[in-house]
């Protein structure tokens, strides 16, 4: 597409959300007017606006715009994929929606009630995600029959590379021509000649062939050995004569991990992070989440609190908690609160009912544990002993839900790397296994239901494995 046409595209898309963006105002503000006001419609809209009012929305409209820009809604997204744009769209307008809400607390807009919320936020996001799905499917029709279309090269012929061309020629609505490759002579040239695709210069010939040749965009696919040397050529080639350089991230064939690129003052960094809990929104809220809602629980049961340290201070001699180094998130040691449920020297007796452990692996659980006084028989089977640990996600050492904080002893004992990722994130409270059976249930199955919350983990699942919480508490199934 030239420039000139697309800049203009661009710019009618920028005008477009804005219009988007106007008219879920407007049809909150009808809900809102209508609904909860004896003004009509006419006369509300006959109504002076005020200049205060006018700098205000003028700047709520301005900061919708860069929010937009700042999540990248006006980058070329040809390779993205839907998914990745709806989500940033919903952060898009779900961020612009929290500024509109902070504008009406700070200026006292009494319109901005809650349902005018829901309502501008749901409008303008269903139409903004819409918009970009009919524009996609436009696109795409438009690309099937040969228009906007952008040739692309790829420097490196490893099986990466073929495997990378493959891909862009079966996703034809993304409107790319492979033109071809280029490479030096290499062992494994005769595996490449047998793809199918061609070369069509070597790395030497390269500058020549891009101004002689109509390239849009690069693609570097050249193994770990040749990055540095050649693939930083090949960069400031592309660079002098304007040319869009791609690079394939995956120079380490890592099967779980994914990539995202960041500018870190000038310099450009591709991060490897395995699972789906980043640092961006979505942590951010669960923070919010673990914070606010453990703030307000230990509000509301501390009475319970109260009463459960004074029972037990009554029924056995010791200190009230329990407190015990555990491996928190990255392995980062912290002390974890649990009300004492054993006798006081329980640690130091430990050795004397390794006989009786029934979990497998380097864990150590025992259902009716000897140690165990009778007042905390019954705090183990109810979960009451648990409680203090809304204190250690007030102080951010856990999370509401997220992988059982381990022992360091426990931890020890781990036989496979692969299981120590379960501490990439923050342990929690409660967790799959939690709700799946707790002690009942194998080492190993412990640990794979850990590492598949963390590869499938959404505030939505969260918000599931609390629910289910409650009930595998009240039945106790599998305490120990």
């Amino acid at each position: 597409m030239a420039p000139i046409r697309r800049t203009i595209l661009l710019n009618a898309l920028k005008l477009f959300d804005l219009g988007l963006m106007l008219l879920a105002f407007a049809l909150a503000t009808i809900v809102v007017s209508e609904r909860f006001s004896a003004v009509s419609l006419t006369q509300f809209l006959s109504m002076r606006v005020k200049i205060q009012n006018f700098v205000i929305f003028l700047s709520l409209v301005f900061v919708w715009h860069r929010i937009f820009s700042a999540f990248g809604l006006y980058a070329s997204r040809r390779l993205s994929i839907r998914k990745d744009e709806v989500l940033d769209i919903i952060k898009s307008t779900s961020l612009g929606t929290f500024f509109i809400l902070l504008a009406s607390a700070l200026f006292h807009i009494r319109m901005v009630t809650g349902e005018f919320v829901l309502v501008f936020w749901a409008m303008s996001t269903l139409s903004a995600v819409a918009s970009r799905i009919v524009l996609r499917l436009v696109l795409k029709q438009i690309r099937l029959h040969g228009r906007n279309l952008r040739d692309m090269l790829i420097v490196g012929t490893n099986d990466r590379a073929v495997d990378f061309a493959r891909k862009i020629e079966q996703t034809s609505e993304l409107g790319y021509r492979i033109i071809g490759f280029v490479d030096e002579d290499w062992p494994g040239m005769k595996q490449f000649h047998e793809s199918g695709y061609r070369m069509v210069s070597s790395l030497a010939d390269l500058p020549k062939f891009l101004r002689e040749t109509v390239v849009d965009e690069v693609v570097v696919a050249l193994p770990m050995r040749s990055l540095h040397s050649h693939a930083s050529e090949v960069a400031a080639i592309c660079e002098e004569q304007g040319i869009v350089l791609r690079f394939v991230s995956n120079v380490f064939n890592l099967k779980l991990a994914r990539a995202r690129t960041e500018d870190f003052e000038g310099d450009s960094l591709i991060t490897h992070y395995t699972g789906t809990m980043t640092d961006g929104w979505p942590s951010m809220i669960k923070r919010t989440l673990d914070f606010t809602v453990s703030l307000l629980l230990i509000v509301l049961i501390s009475p319970l609190l109260a009463i459960t340290a004074l029972l037990i201070k009554m029924t056995s001699a010791g200190p009230v908690l329990f407190v015990q180094k555990r491996l928190g998130f990255n392995k980062r040691r912290f002390n974890i609160y649990k009300f004492r449920t054993m006798v006081p020297d329980a640690e130091q007796r430990m050795k004397d009912v390794a006989h009786l452990n029934e979990v497998s692996g380097p864990v150590f659980k025992i259902k009716n544990d000897p140690r165990m006084t009778p007042f905390g028989k019954f705090l183990r089977k109810t979960s009451i002993d648990e409680l203090p640990q809304l204190f250690n996600v007030l102080k951010g050492d856990m999370s509401l839900v997220g992988p059982r904080p381990l022992p360091v002893r426990d931890y020890e004992g781990f036989s496979e790397d692969r299981q120590r990722r379960r501490f990439s994130i923050r342990p929690g409270i409660t967790c799959l296994w939690q709700i799946t059976g707790r002690s009942s249930i194998s080492f190993d199955k412990w640990m794979e239901l850990d590492l598949q919350y963390i590869d499938k983990w959404s505030l939505w699942l969260d918000f599931q494995i609390l629910l289910k919480t409650i009930p595998a508490v009240l039945k106790g199934s599998g305490a120990a």
